[in-house]
């Protein structure tokens, strides 16, 4: 299968969602966060919703890209190929239960890559005063469909600076993923895809069997960089950037390693990885600003 990068630049079918404490709740409880932000409905400010639960917002957006976009852009054999390959957001304020989210999305880039297509989809998520909540660049990798140009879009990607240490990790907290996670996961976020809940499906697909959501896993790693780096204040974290690499099996251990960390005036900026049972890094390039 092939893919031509003129596609990108073109918009999505705007969607919206309201969002309900059950939702926010339901997500922090997915990956065992406690933090009273997201549960104690006492306290003055409400509840807040945790930031990753960014991607359960715009998950039926790209759950069905094909279906926003304009009929035969993508086709959905290749739309049918992808994986999530990586991710960056900007928060502007953290997501409140009541909130009525307007999410509106283009194709951001199209790029060659070994593997098949890097895709990448902007999401500008605002409330409805019209005022921005966050900006998420979520990137798929169209596995073995072709670029059949050399991509567009790339030079208009948000970066992030390079974790210039070379040391020892600053920390390093292990975290056992047990057998029902991708279970819990995919019920109380409603992401799902059957490669995280069926082993007969993820065989077909060339899967040792079923594997935890990348997501889950980052989820899992920004709860441990708030909790240590930001105070327990999950509003502190302003930018948050990865690349997935590998797979995290139920039943296993990951290890969360800072690996660089540089405090500056009004800011630090958080360099991570996590790794499998295998020692194999399953999330690279990680990266989160917190204020």
């Amino acid at each position: 299968m092939e893919l031509s990068s003129h596609i990108a630049g073109s918009g999505l079918k705007e969607y919206r969602k309201e969002v309900s404490w059950r939702e926010t709740m339901n997500y922090a409880a997915a990956v065992g966060d406690n933090n009273p932000c997201y549960f104690d409905d006492e306290r003055m400010d409400g509840i807040i919703a945790p930031p990753m639960f960014c991607v359960a917002v715009t998950w039926p957006v790209t759950e069905k890209l094909e279906e926003f976009l304009e009929p035969g852009l993508l086709p959905a054999e290749i739309s049918a190929t992808k994986v999530h390959y990586t991710e960056h957001v900007e928060f502007y304020r953290p997501v409140r239960p009541g909130d009525m989210l307007t999410v509106k999305g283009k194709i951001a880039a199209i790029l060659p890559h070994r593997a098949g297509t890097h895709v990448i989809i902007r999401y500008d998520v605002s409330d409805n005063t019209g005022k921005p909540v966050f900006t998420e660049h979520i990137g798929a990798l169209l596995r073995n469909v072709k670029c059949t140009d050399p991509g567009r879009g790339g030079e208009n990607l948000p970066t992030v600076p390079a974790c210039e240490s070379k040391g020892p990790p600053v920390w390093e907290t292990t975290v056992p993923v047990d057998l029902m996670r991708t279970f819990i996961y995919d019920g109380c976020t409603n992401i799902y895809f059957p490669i995280h809940t069926s082993k007969q499906f993820a065989k077909m697909v060339g899967l040792p069997g079923i594997i935890l959501q990348g997501t889950a896993t980052l989820a899992f790693a920004v709860k441990e960089l708030i909790n240590r780096e930001a105070g327990g204040d999950p509003q502190r974290l302003k930018i948050l950037s990865c690349r997935f690499t590998g797979m995290v099996f139920p039943g296993t251990n990951i290890k969360i390693q800072l690996i660089g960390k540089k405090d500056r005036k009004k800011d630090k900026d958080l360099h991570f990885i996590v790794i499998n049972k295998e020692e194999q890094k399953v999330i690279r390039n990680g990266y989160a600003m917190i204020t």
